[in-house]
């Protein structure tokens, strides 16, 4: 519990959307909180943990992030997160997953957390329906198969903004990887990783 006053104490930093007030904010996060708690320790959420959700909470407030992409919803439990964050920055979140049975759960989980409002959710593939996309955005996190992780960044960097960030899960930097090498030769971002979890962070940093 001290974790999550923690974040409502950061929360209360960021300007609230026209739409939302004190009151709406606080049944929100202790719907959501709630929510997280009774997941703790279910295997259905899968290999996302709460500290790789924290991070991405935490990186979406503290930059006022409000235009997010998730490639890959898998369990729904990472957008969920995400979707947190934006519903205090007024933003909102599409993500895209593959497989009904998956898109299905998600949605219900979206609803039973009481973020379906700030989730776009698509189901599609996400190498034909990045492209079609209308950005631009300033947030992407990349849950998907890592051998279609190339194409994945290249369908959404040039509708990114600069100072917004691409996150790649199930990566680390102390590992041979074509798709790491190849981010890092890109003169446009830089690349990081996170020393918490298996992220890579792409920040871009200018237009060319």
């Amino acid at each position: 519990m001290k974790t999550f006053l923690i974040l409502f104490l950061i929360a209360l930093i960021v300007p609230l959307s026209p739409a939302q007030t004190l009151s709406s904010v606080a049944d929100l996060d202790q719907k959501v909180q709630a929510y997280l708690e009774a997941q703790q320790g279910q295997s259905r959420m899968g290999h996302f943990s709460d500290s790789d959700g924290k991070l991405l909470y935490e990186m979406i407030l503290k930059n006022n992030y409000t235009r997010a992409v998730d490639i890959g919803t898998g369990s729904g439990q990472s957008a969920i997160w995400m979707a947190w964050a934006l519903s205090k920055t007024g933003g909102k979140l599409i993500t895209i997953e593959i497989d009904e049975t998956r898109y299905r759960a998600a949605l219900a989980r979206f609803k039973e957390a009481g973020l379906a409002p700030y989730v776009d959710a698509r189901l599609a593939d996400a190498l034909q329906l990045l492209p079609q996309l209308s950005g631009p955005f300033d947030f992407v996190f990349m849950d998907a198969p890592t051998v279609y992780a190339r194409e994945f960044f290249d369908s959404v960097a040039r509708q990114l903004v600069v100072g917004g960030r691409y996150l790649t899960h199930g990566v680390r930097g102390d590992g041979p990887s074509e798709y790491l090498d190849y981010l890092k030769s890109l003169k446009s971002f830089e690349t990081s990783f996170d020393t918490g979890g298996e992220f890579s962070v792409t920040i871009k940093v200018s237009e060319r």
